[in-house]
């Protein structure tokens, strides 16, 4: 991981790839991207822009060239994107960067830890998952628009009259196979440039439900670890997974296979407290 932040480093003013940082550390880009943003809280993409305008300001400082010629070395096709993007990170325009009052916001260098740092313990389990079908609300993201808009975007439609019917189709009962009533699935999408994945909401397709004019996806037979926690503490358990978990066993991520979020509801209690159990796929290390 060291080695893909050194060649991130020693390209800020080439072209960087997602997929050619992930082969440097010898994994998958969906898996690259979540260990990246759930050790720093900062998606590849962000992490990049804040360390070439970084770079950019104290070449202005220096007076290394024109605002134009930097913002080309950065990557910037053009003088007004690159100013946006300068104001967005430091507050002030690369005309003002010269001015005895100007203050700019340097961002540094990233190391993977060498040592864990969080909690001492997870329990977990190793389980195998046929094949099963989901049918419900999805949505296309990137990792980054995920990270930006996802939230917001789920927490508008379990407020809708869609959603409601939805649920209604099954009116709770739990799927027969995972035994939620309720599902997250995140699907990578294949071949896919950048780290892109359906997120679907929905609902575990019994086999005798008329899924009628519902989109069915398939979720293909996998071997999963498993994690209990609560939807209170669901994104901190992820970011353990991915930035400990997959350190300190002997397993890596399996593939395009989606990462699975199953919703227990317990009556009368607060959200907060809703049961979450991850089902993350995985194999063996060779």
């Amino acid at each position: 991981m060291n080695l893909a932040v050194d060649y991130i480093e020693e390209n800020l003013n080439s072209v960087i790839t997602l997929e050619d940082v992930a082969k440097i550390a010898c994994c998958s880009k969906y898996h690259f991207h979540r260990v990246f943003f759930s050790c720093f809280n900062v998606t590849f993409a962000e992490y990049v822009r804040r360390r070439r305008l970084t770079l950019a300001a104290a070449d202005l400082v220096s007076e290394k060239g024109r605002v134009v010629d930097i913002a080309l070395e950065y990557g910037y096709g053009s003088p007004n994107a690159f100013t946006r993007a300068f104001r967005n990170v430091h507050g002030i325009n690369p005309s003002d960067v010269l001015s005895s009052r100007a203050k700019l916001t340097a961002y540094n260098r990233v190391f993977f830890p060498l040592e864990k740092t969080g909690v001492e313990k997870m329990d977990y389990k190793i389980v195998k998952r046929p094949s099963f079908k989901v049918i419900g609300k999805s949505k296309n993201f990137t990792f980054d628009d995920f990270v930006k808009n996802g939230s917001r975007y789920w927490k508008g439609y379990v407020t809708s009259d869609s959603y409601k019917k939805l649920y209604q189709l099954t009116n709770g009962k739990p799927g027969p196979l995972t035994g939620a009533p309720l599902l997250s699935v995140y699907l990578p999408k294949e071949n896919s440039k950048k780290d892109e994945m359906t997120d679907v909401l929905g609902l575990e397709v019994p086999s005798d439900m008329d899924t009628g004019k519902h989109k069915v996806h398939t979720v293909p037979a996998a071997t999963y670890a498993e994690f209990d926690c609560t939807y209170k503490t669901a994104m901190k358990t992820n970011r353990y997974i991915y930035r400990e978990w997959f350190s300190s066993v002997g397993y890596e991520r399996d593939g395009n296979k989606p990462d699975i979020a199953a919703y227990f509801p317990i009556a009368f209690r607060p959200m907060g407290e809703m049961g979450v159990r991850w089902w993350i796929p995985v194999v063996k290390k060779k």
